[in-house]
């Protein structure tokens, strides 16, 4: 291996430890991003954890600022509703591609996906049972959105999920733990995949544009709550 794809292979392991500790919470909005915690944290060189870093910056996930250093960005609620519209609007059109388009096998894999979702239970641990129904959420999700035929789009879908990540980590959290909130998902989920079966792409596009904004006030009250409603950087 040469020291340039090393440093590469480096890069990209810090790249995704750090951005999945910023959308998981432990580095919380605003806090500074000093390298040597970085080097120590991660026990990556100060080169790969820049690269790493400028790649979050470019992702909207770090600010960069001359002179201060790297701080993780702000969140707020007009941020919050600006990529939830945008990527609301996204998978409704995908969706309405999808069932235009899908074929059986396609139909078949949203099916199986819906059970599976539907199967999660209390597990030992809340952990295990965050980790299983996030997974076999995103599953379900997927399975819809790989009918609409397009690599483009399925990409850029990709991009908008990066995005909204962090502030979906607070609606899961806040969803999966709650026994109510997580029936009335499954009911939405149900909802959604008969509108499907169903191939009518209309109710297709409007059901699932109010399910993806269904959590912004929730996400919102979170928000407030944790004082993570934006303002400026302070150094």
């Amino acid at each position: 291996m040469t020291q340039t794809t090393e440093k590469t292979n480096l890069a990209d392991i810090a790249y995704r430890l750090l951005k999945q500790d910023i959308t998981e919470g432990a580095f919380l909005p605003g806090d500074k991003l000093l390298m040597s915690a970085l080097r120590e944290r991660y026990e990556i060189g100060a080169g790969p954890m820049r690269e790493a870093l400028s790649r979050l910056v470019a992702e909207h996930l770090v600010t960069a600022a001359s002179q201060r250093g790297f701080r993780v960005a702000r969140m707020s609620v007009d941020e919050l509703k600006d990529i939830y519209f945008a990527r609301a609007s996204l998978e409704a059109m995908i969706a309405e591609l999808a069932v235009q388009r899908g074929d059986d096998e396609w139909e078949a894999g949203v099916i199986a996906a819906a059970h599976t979702l539907s199967r999660v239970t209390e597990l030992q641990s809340e952990e295990q049972m965050l980790g299983l129904w996030d997974a076999r959420h995103k599953a379900f999700h997927d399975a819809i959105a790989r009918g609409c035929g397009s690599a483009k789009l399925l990409e850029l879908r990709s991009t908008m999920l990066d995005q909204a990540e962090r502030y979906r980590q607070l609606w899961l959290r806040r969803t999966v733990f709650s026994t109510a909130a997580l029936e009335l998902k499954q009911q939405e989920h149900s909802a959604l995949l008969q509108a499907l079966l169903s191939r009518d792409s209309h109710e297709v596009r409007e059901k699932m544009f109010d399910h993806m904004m269904n959590p912004i006030p929730i996400i919102t009250r979170i928000l407030s709550e944790r004082g993570l409603t934006g303002g400026a950087q302070t150094a």
